[in-house]
């Protein structure tokens, strides 16, 4: 009878079992946890495959939904004869089921077509480079991500189809233009006129002789108006006067094929002429450009990384000791997560059964 209790009282604590509420919090930190990882885990596999001339192809989560389901049943039988006569006896049983079920559907959807073109080939719009500036990040590390040219002061790329060097201005350049952001003596304020238009407008205040020189500087560079406040910004190469920002904005795709030819591939691999070999960077001073991100390669699964993923017989990672690298990685999957990525088109619809 000992065991027929405890039976019972384990089949009535599982049927009591919530499942309502109380699982938002546990599955909402295990998909976003999941989800996380995975998207990591697809970018820098898309990024190496750029790196080795592979086609890139991205999944979008496009819904999780998860049904649980708790059944249970009891039975108790018992015989009983008195007097017992001939072969009767008395006799009595239990038995009890329980079933536990987590019943997750996943709806994944590709980034194709029209979608593709939106979300990846389509610049981003110059008034986003300058609202995340505005925002507080830093002007160098926007500028060298999102931009292929200022006023026609043209960035480093690293495609292979159209690899070049920096101009000689750009980064002094970036360097002058990321002490005015530290000093607090230029403000900016985005007027947006249309998606690919706005206006820019300086504040400045009582500055010193080194800010004073590094903004006559810039605006020589940029060949700005020494005596202008407000400034149109377009999308383009070129300015059609001195009162006119052009930014050659880049691409999401853009972003990522030239930060995928800084990958660290095996020699092995360039030896075989199975992909290019980096393309190295050089100031114009001399100096070598502080790398914006490091991507290692090895032959094992590395212990200590913050991210990685196989391919061709290589594991390719991100130590999770590089802080920079994690911070510019991060970085990028913030403007990939700024971009459209959704359309006209519904969300999928999926029917589960309710009972």
């Amino acid at each position: 009878m000992k065991a027929l209790f405890l039976i019972c009282i384990s089949a009535l604590t599982l049927s009591g079992c919530a499942i309502g509420p109380t699982t938002v919090a546990r599955d909402r930190f295990d998909y976003t946890a999941a989800i996380s990882d995975s998207w990591k885990q697809q970018m820098l596999f898309n990024m190496v495959k750029i790196r080795y001339g592979d086609a890139p192809v991205f999944l979008d989560v496009a819904s999780v939904i998860n049904q649980y389901s708790i059944e249970s049943a009891i039975d108790l039988r018992f015989n009983w004869a008195s007097p017992i006569v001939g072969s009767s006896t008395n006799s009595q049983s239990a038995g009890a089921v329980a079933r536990y079920i987590d019943r997750p559907t996943i709806t994944y959807s590709p980034v194709m077509g029209e979608k593709f073109a939106r979300s990846l080939m389509a610049p981003v719009p110059p008034t986003g480079v300058l609202s995340l500036i505005q925002a507080g990040y830093p002007v160098d590390l926007v500028l060298r991500l999102c931009v292929h040219s200022i006023n026609g002061v043209r960035n480093r790329f690293g495609g292979s189809a159209r690899a070049r060097s920096a101009d000689p201005e750009f980064y002094p350049l970036l360097e002058r233009m990321r002490r005015l952001q530290d000093s607090g003596a230029v403000g900016l304020r985005v007027e947006k006129k249309t998606e690919k238009e706005g206006t820019l407008l300086a504040f400045r205040g009582k500055v010193s002789e080194e800010v004073n020189e590094d903004t006559k500087w810039v605006r020589k560079t940029l060949g700005l108006n020494p005596d202008g406040q407000n400034f149109n910004i377009v999308y383009g190469s070129i300015a059609k006067d001195d009162q006119e920002i052009a930014i050659l904005s880049r691409s999401v795709l853009e972003i990522l094929v030239d930060l995928a030819s800084l990958i660290e591939v095996p020699r092995e691999h360039v030896d075989g002429r199975i992909v290019n070999p980096t393309m190295a960077e050089q100031a114009p001073d001399g100096t070598v450009p502080v790398t914006l991100l490091r991507i290692h390669s090895s032959r094992g699964r590395p212990e200590n990384a913050f991210i990685a993923v196989p391919y061709q017989d290589y594991w390719f990672y991100i130590d999770n000791r590089d802080y920079p690298s994690k911070r510019i990685f991060s970085f990028m999957m913030f403007i990939f997560a700024l971009t459209e990525t959704g359309g006209k088109e519904g969300a999928p619809i999926v029917t589960i059964p309710a009972g």
